[in-house]
């Protein structure tokens, strides 16, 4: 039955929003990106550092998805090879303006590929490591976004390739190895996780690239970019 034959609803409605913890590594680090509140805006937290997102639009937003990208594209000018939903979060108190919920997603990006610019009710766009992110006061409950993202992105590489996402293709080893150590904050045994990589069957050869000695090693590329492989075991630390 079309939408426009169902009486109208009278019920209140919800304000319902997407934010995004997006992560990259860089300086040797897991940090994410949080976009500053306009200082002089009428709407709440004012000056605060909070996770990129906003309002569904449901006549350009086709999914939760879509209006993901969008909030990306608009008040940071990323866009992302990987997005993922994270949950929901809503209540009355997590907005002064009314009842909400948002549905937050995490999302990961290569350092090298960002070319980050503000806009949309962003006044500032910049990366922090995750600690330093963590201490912070952020605008509504997205500290509680931040930690939750963080615990589940940590928790799904220790038995997938996500880091691989965090990488300009092609990569190699070592470098994949250290995106790893970073994300999980501890070392890896190399020898180990050499042969989970290359039994994993989701990188293929891309020849060979400068190393991080400056030594000739082999590239490596993803075999497919839609989703990340799946490990039957953890790692162990080195």
């Amino acid at each position: 039955m079309p939408a426009s034959t169902f009486p109208a609803l009278t019920f209140p409605r919800p304000l319902v929003t997407v934010d995004v913890a997006m992560f990259t590594v860089l300086d040797d680090a897991l940090q994410v990106l949080l976009v500053k509140r306009a200082a002089d805006s009428n709407e709440p937290f004012p000056g605060k550092w909070a996770l990129p997102g906003g309002f569904i639009n449901t006549n350009e937003d086709a999914s939760l998805l879509d209006c993901a990208l969008r909030k990306l594209r608009e008040k940071t000018g990323v866009v992302t090879p990987y997005l993922e939903q994270l949950g929901s979060w809503g209540g009355a108190q997590r907005d002064p303006r009314g009842w909400s919920a948002t549905h937050c997603f995490y999302a990961l990006i290569p350092a090298q590929a960002m070319q980050l610019r503000s806009g949309a009710n962003a006044a500032e766009v910049a990366w922090f490591e995750v600690d330093a992110a963590l201490r912070k006061r952020l605008a509504f409950d997205h500290g509680e976004l931040l930690e939750a993202a963080v615990a589940r992105l940590r928790a799904k590489v220790e038995y997938t390739s996500l880091p691989a996402f965090l990488l300009e293709e092609p990569f190699t080893l070592p470098s994949l190895q250290h995106a790893y150590e970073v994300v999980l904050g501890r070392d890896i045994d190399k020898s180990a996780f050499r042969k989970r990589m290359l039994d994993g069957g989701f990188m293929e050869e891309a020849g060979m690239v400068a190393g991080s000695l400056g030594r000739p090693a082999m590239g490596y590329r993803l075999r497919d970019r839609s989703q990340a492989a799946l490990f039957p075991r953890t790692f162990n630390a080195r």
